[in-house]
């Protein structure tokens, strides 16, 4: 008996998943732990290994079909063997890559090309590009790509591709076809004008993927039901200048730096050891404390915000922060974060000092109790002992969930993440 492969549950929150990509074809061999599909989820695009060995017999689901969670994509099983509808399905041709070739039907491969014929034959229908009903053209992304730089209409388009998808040779093909003579428009009514372009020009809808329909609809939730409010402090930190400088310095090829970023993250993370109320969750009229420090750090992807989780940083060294949100950073823009880096977060931590910003509020990330927002160290007078001189100051913005934190909570906390800050000799302890 064949084996159904489900969409999976990539991430906590995952309700539904696009399929990007199918890595293997079907027909093709495929172990247990190979890598099968890429799949967009609501946190990032990853990469599924199959969970059943066997050959691929039956692909379900057409590169950007979306499906809810346990909806059959594929089949694994012996070949020879059959579908789910009783009958051996044909081979599908592996998918497209940019600048190569559709590959020739099995049986064809050795004959001369021939001219496609518009009209369809009685053993061989012509197969609509979408299945009635659904409204939703199914095309590959290089044939949409192509359809889109020249200006063509998917919809008009007949697709040769398993299931009547739309490929890179239909698209071609209608491309250099004769077009159509149109015909021609009606003479205008009297005394009725066209309508005029709007005063905002062209509008272009852009479609959201995933992550953003998720980061969207959780920011509206958090600010919606999470009563924020928020507290702000400015941290002096000449002496972390200081000591990183000579970090810096003593540093040999290969060893990693920590930045003010990976301080922030170490003296937040301590600082949750002594207010762990802050380091809990609002849920169902209760208040969930957690006994692990697990700080988010939010990164910065292709259109979209991705925070994946630095675990126990209350337990890590400086250096080891460091080398762990770097690596975790280069992996979300890589697109090859993985679910369990992006889960189990308690508390969250938001830089934008890297741009510039002298100061912002950010949205706490539900279900957390807090987030803190990390602006630019800038170097400015201040007044000591009756005297002017220059320090590096840092602001922080804590914006805090007042089911969970009331405001001597919050200032506490905050606080005691400044003092850990204004004194860099503590994060080492």
């Amino acid at each position: 008996m064949p084996t159904d492969i489900v969409m999976p549950r990539l991430s906590d929150s995952m309700e539904e998943g696009t399929i990007l990509r199918w890595i293997k074809s079907q027909g093709d061999e495929v172990a247990v732990g190979d890598e099968l599909v890429e799949i967009e989820t609501d946190k990032a695009n990853m990469v599924y290994e199959s969970d059943a060995a066997g050959t691929v017999i039956e692909i379900l689901a057409g590169e950007g079909d979306t499906l809810p969670i346990g909806e059959t994509i594929a089949r694994v099983g012996e070949p020879g063997e059959t579908g789910g509808d009783g009958a051996a399905p044909k081979a599908e041709p592996k998918p497209e890559k940019e600048g190569e070739e559709p590959q020739a039907e099995p049986e064809r491969e050795n004959q001369a090309e021939e001219p496609r014929a518009p009209a369809a034959t009685a053993e061989a229908p012509a197969v609509p590009s979408a299945p009635p009903g659904d409204g939703r053209v199914k095309a590959s992304p290089l044939a949409r790509r192509i359809a889109r730089e020249r200006g063509l209409d998917l919809s008009g388009i007949s697709g040769s591709g398993p299931g009547g998808r739309i490929i890179k040779a239909d698209v071609e093909q209608a491309a250099e076809a004769p077009p159509v003579e149109a015909a021609a428009p009606p003479a205008p009514t009297p005394g009725v004008r066209e309508r005029p372009e709007t005063a905002k020009g062209d509008v272009e809808t852009i479609e959201l993927t995933k992550v953003q329909q998720t980061i969207a609809r959780r920011m509206a939730e958090s600010k919606a039901t999470a009563p924020h409010f928020y507290l702000e402090a400015e941290v002096d930190m000449s002496r972390a200048v200081e000591g990183r400088g000579r970090i810096k310095a003593a540093a040999k090829d290969g060893d990693v730096v920590p930045s003010f970023n990976d301080m922030v993250v170490k003296g937040a993370a301590l600082a949750l050891r002594e207010f762990p109320r802050a380091n809990g969750a609002y849920r169902d009229g209760r208040v969930e404390q957690y006994s692990r420090i697990n700080v988010g750090v939010a990164v910065a992807a292709q259109d979209a915000l991705i925070v994946p989780t630095v675990f126990d940083a209350d337990a890590k060294g400086l250096r080891e922060i460091a080398a762990e949100t770097r690596a975790l950073a280069q992996r979300v823009r890589e697109g090859q974060i993985t679910p369990p880096e992006l889960s189990g977060g308690t508390f969250t931590v938001s830089n934008l000092g890297m741009y510039g910003i002298t100061n912002f509020s950010a949205v706490i990330n539900p279900p957390q109790a807090a987030i803190l927002a990390v602006g630019s160290i800038v170097e400015r007078p201040v007044v000591r002992d009756g005297e002017i001189t220059t320090a590096h100051l840092m602001p922080l913005n804590l914006a805090c969930d007042h089911r969970i934190l009331y405001g001597a909570d919050g200032a506490q906390l905050l606080a005691r993440i400044r003092e850990l800050l204004e004194e860099p000799l503590a994060l080492a302890l």
